[in-house]
């Protein structure tokens, strides 16, 4: 399998998307979880631009780090002054990271138009800032700016600045697609060109998103001969966003047969996607190829009995590859096949006609008819399927709960809960305060479990939704909730009918937490097996 170095820019490129911002601590967490996955290269910051990034570098400097070469990342030397007098290029020096990225224009409009120099200083600064990087041992990448659109305006010129950084030592040359406006077909030719020019360099690419075609001008420049792609977890960028490595890797790994991660941790990318997700505090693109919670989801009925058949004739890998899993949605258009088929995930050997399966389906029909809808609450419906199989074991009953409601106009917690539980022969009382009765009964019920079963420190809500099913009955209407929740980890939704919204929240609350519990004690029992 020919090699491709994968260059992650989430904690750099990934920063510069709106409502993202990571502590050192969170840089330093995602930096081991993307080298337990096996990402090449890291580019964690411009320790130019800010103390928080200078703090960075020097106290990564102490993780025992298996796969990654951390690269520090900045801009040539400014126009008119001697390289060794500039600031960012001392700054980088003092990163001391094994790799450096150097970023310079490559479009004569940015040399003209934006560093207002001249288009001969421009490849002096290029070639004078590589020169000095390589002079000191490190590996030089270069990013050459804008180089598509200047390829396109001035191919002379921007051949002449991939031809500096080479006079510099630069050990690759990263094409950036910097305004996302190319097309595939574009990437490609042009690609392939650099690719015959500079045999003896490696080529890099990087690519945003903002015509939605990041990833697929990534791949196509792979296919004309770079060996380098750079993006971010989960696509996070500027504007539209970078190249999403979580669709580029399994793209150019199991079909297109390219070395990106060592195979045995691509199971790791789902989990990966998630934690940078939960880290950067964005609730996760459950939309997004491999990785996203539908990307298996089946609701046809005829999808569903075909994939039960042969998973090939709606699924293009196996979802157990990233670490993802197969999901079968029920609803109307779903048919009896698809409830057997989440039946037989509990218990395999029930058949259509059981007792069992009939006892279920009617169940079933009782709760739809009362509001519950299990379609995007699969681990409610998990729940039910093992209460009636006698499968389910209760980690905790509820003894009472109460909740007060101050004054909403007021700011901050607007709400108490106390909640008392029993496990086993042990009773706990606990009240917390939240933003609104159902915050404080989700802090209060888990602060009350966590002294029972502390892995539940680990789980929190990440969406919460309300709909009224019978608005003609005005504020008596019925409401049914669906949560989602994660343990950092995957994600489960859980669902919950009433009059009234606090017990609607409630039970979908509690869903959540039994089902937390169950699937880590099933986890544990398959471990030991």
């Amino acid at each position: 399998m020919a090699k491709v170095h994968v260059y992650d820019s989430t904690l750099r490129d990934g920063t510069q998307a709106q409502g993202i911002s990571f502590t050192v601590e969170d840089k330093l967490k995602i930096v081991r979880k993307l080298d337990k996955l096996g990402i090449s290269y890291i580019e964690a910051g411009n320790p130019g631009s800010n103390p928080k990034d200078l703090e960075f570098f020097e106290r990564v400097k102490k993780l025992e780090l298996k796969h990654i070469k951390l690269t520090a990342f900045g801009s040539t030397r400014r126009a008119g002054i001697k390289v060794e007098d500039d600031a960012n290029v001392q700054s980088l020096l003092k990163a001391d990271t094994p790799a450096v990225a150097i970023f310079g224009k490559s479009w004569d409009f940015h040399v003209t138009e934006v560093l207002k120099t001249t288009l001969e200083e421009n490849l002096l600064m290029i070639r004078d800032t590589l020169r000095v990087f390589k002079d000191k041992g490190k590996e030089v990448i270069f990013d050459a700016e804008h180089f598509f659109d200047g390829y396109k305006a001035n191919p002379d010129y921007a051949m002449k600045a991939l031809r500096a950084a080479v006079e510099g030592g630069a050990d690759c040359l990263a094409l950036c697609d910097t305004n996302g406006g190319c097309f595939p077909l574009e990437i490609y030719e042009i690609t392939k060109r650099v690719r015959e020019e500079f045999k003896e360099i490696d080529i890099g690419i990087h690519c945003h998103n903002d015509t939605g075609m990041a990833t697929a001008n990534s791949i196509m420049a792979v296919e004309a001969g770079a060996v380098q792609v750079q993006g971010t977890f989960n696509g996070f960028g500027e504007r539209c966003g970078n190249a999403n490595l979580c669709t580029i890797i399994p793209n150019l790994q199991i079909k297109k047969g390219y070395a990106c991660i060592p195979e045995e941790n691509m199971v790791r990318l789902i989990g990966t996607a998630r934690f940078v997700s939960e880290i950067a505090n964005i609730v996760h693109n459950e939309r997004e190829p491999y990785v996203g919670n539908t990307a298996f989801a089946h609701k046809g009925g005829m999808h569903i009995d075909a994939v039960s058949k042969n998973p090939a004739s709606f699924e293009h890998i196996d979802p157990a590859v990233v670490g993802n899993e197969r999901r079968i949605l029920m609803s109307e258009v779903s048919g009896r096949s698809t409830i057997l088929s989440a039946i037989n995930e509990v218990e395999p050997g029930l058949m259509k006609d059981s007792p069992e399966t009939k006892r279920i389906m009617d169940r079933l029909k009782e709760l739809e008819h009362v509001g519950y809808q299990f379609e995007g609450a699969e681990s409610s419906f998990e729940l039910m399927v093992r209460k009636e199989l006698g499968k389910f074991k209760s980690f905790f009953d509820l003894e009472n709960f109460k909740v007060v409601i101050t004054d909403p106009k007021k700011e901050g917690l607007s709400a108490s809960a106390i909640v008392k539980v029993k496990v086993g022969e042990m009773t706990e009382i606990t009240a917390a305060e939240g933003d609104g009765p159902v915050n404080a009964l989700d802090r209060a019920l888990r602060k009350a479990l966590e002294v029972f079963y502390p892995q539940i420190k680990n789980m929190h809500l990440i969406d919460f939704k309300v709909r009224v099913l019978n608005s003609d009955a005005a504020t008596a209407a019925k409401v049914r909730v669906l949560i989602e929740s994660t343990d950092g980890q995957t994600s489960w939704s859980t669902v919950g009918v009433s009059t009234d919204i606090i017990n609607a929240s409630w039970k979908a609350l509690v869903d959540s937490v039994e089902y937390m519990l169950t699937k880590n004690g099933r986890i544990s029992e398959e471990l030991e097996n």
